[in-house]
């Protein structure tokens, strides 16, 4: 079925799945070890996939900061209020900068071998992250792989859907009492509770300092140049400008922090994932977001159980899938002299520990070799002679 732009079907269904690898591994840990409500999470972040897919009528992914979200499930001393001011500090940001114009500015000082640096190394890592997590359970994972593999010239079969279904059978098989525990869900109606007034200062201090600033960098990097680069490059028909980016990423976490939910953002990787597994529209999105919005709101006790459904090995598979989509979309589009292949192959190595670095490396490097240096006395002297010229006294 289309409507409005969008397409509503299986293929695009499965392509939602796309941003698994993603979503899952970090809703996981917020409940867990942040203690956040998974109500909170997944209502706002429903309601924001669902707006970006009318909106932007392409696979534009919402998706959890990634530094912001390392940062709090690796410290369990870190309060729920810390991540939500984060978020809340994050919006404001990036509607500043939206609307001033300085990310367009950083744009355009952003030389196109940078920004090729950045999606390659991000395919880079997200391929090595999927490979680390397809080794601890390396059956499931050679299983899936070849699934993915074979399925790819069969459209009408999408492959993520099987992966799923192939996990969930898997994850009952192997515990047999978490298809009781699934028997056992109960519906229980419950809405996010706005935070505003249970913010501290000492919230607000760690959130910013610890959490949101760290994550600036990263999110210029990522989530907004390669995401444009990325998303324009399939979508030319349907191109995003940086400052509209800028400004999503403002309106999404002034949201989803007042609501108590956690920082998000878009992504290249999200887009390469939607893509790979099927997705060519905001459908896609708009079905993702319905199933988030109804589990938060009906399911919100039972995320944790329904997680498990998803084996550790087929989140690494769709990661390796989505993170060979970016690196072959980065090759198409190396550059020609040897210069920017540099500035592209040292942006993308220090891409693979860090995108914000990276993005500061590729800028200085992009500055040093396209820069016109003096030439020294000595070159100056070796010029005139072979010109048949005297120096100057």
């Amino acid at each position: 079925m289309r409507l409005g732009g969008n397409d509503y079907t299986v293929r695009e269904l499965a392509g939602a799945f796309g941003d698994l690898g993603t979503l899952v591994p970090f809703v996981a840990g917020y409940i867990a070890v942040s203690g956040l409500d998974a109500t909170a999470i997944l209502v706002p972040l429903g309601v924001l996939q669902i707006l970006a897919g009318l909106y932007y009528r392409t696979p534009m992914p919402v998706q959890p900061m990634k530094a912001i979200g390392s940062a709090a499930i690796s410290d369990a001393a870190i309060a729920p209020a810390a991540v939500w001011a984060s978020g809340l500090f994050t919006g404001a940001l990036w509607l500043a900068l939206g609307s001033i114009g300085v990310v367009t500015w950083l744009a355009r000082v952003t030389g196109q071998a940078v920004v090729g640096g950045l999606v390659l190394g991000l395919g880079l890592a997200l391929t090595l992250q999927g490979l680390g997590m397809m080794r601890g359970d390396a059956l499931l994972a050679v299983v899936a792989a070849a699934l993915t593999l074979g399925l790819r010239w069969r459209p009408r079969v999408p492959a993520l859907l099987v992966l799923l279904a192939l996990g969930a059978v898997v994850a009952v098989a192997r515990d047999p009492t978490l298809a009781g525990r699934l028997g056992a869900l109960s519906v229980s109606f419950r809405v996010p509770v706005p935070i505003l007034s249970r913010l501290g200062w000492e919230d607000v201090l760690t959130g910013v300092a610890v959490l949101a600033l760290p994550q600036a960098a990263l999110t210029l990097g990522n989530a907004v140049l390669a995401t444009v680069h990325e998303h324009n490059a399939l979508f030319p028909a349907r191109p995003v400008t940086v400052r509209t980016l800028a400004l999503s990423h403002g309106v999404m976490n002034v949201a989803s922090g007042a609501a108590g939910g956690i920082p998000l953002c878009h992504g290249a990787g999200g887009v390469a994932g939607h893509v790979r597994f099927g997705a060519r529209t905001g459908g896609a999105l708009v079905m993702m977001g319905a199933l988030l919005l109804v589990t938060g709101l009906f399911f919100g006790d039972s995320v944790s159980i329904l997680l498990q459904l998803v084996p550790p090995a087929v989140v690494g598979t769709v990661l390796v899938f989505t993170g060979i989509e970016l690196i072959s979309g980065a090759a198409g589009a190396w550059p020609g002299t040897a210069r920017e292949g540099a500035v592209v192959a040292a942006t993308a190595g220090v891409a693979l520990w860090n995108i914000g670095a990276a993005y500061a490396v590729g800028l200085a490097l992009a500055w040093l070799t396209t820069r016109r240096w003096p030439a020294s006395e000595g070159a100056v002297h070796d010029a005139r002679h072979a010109a048949g010229r005297s120096p100057e006294p």
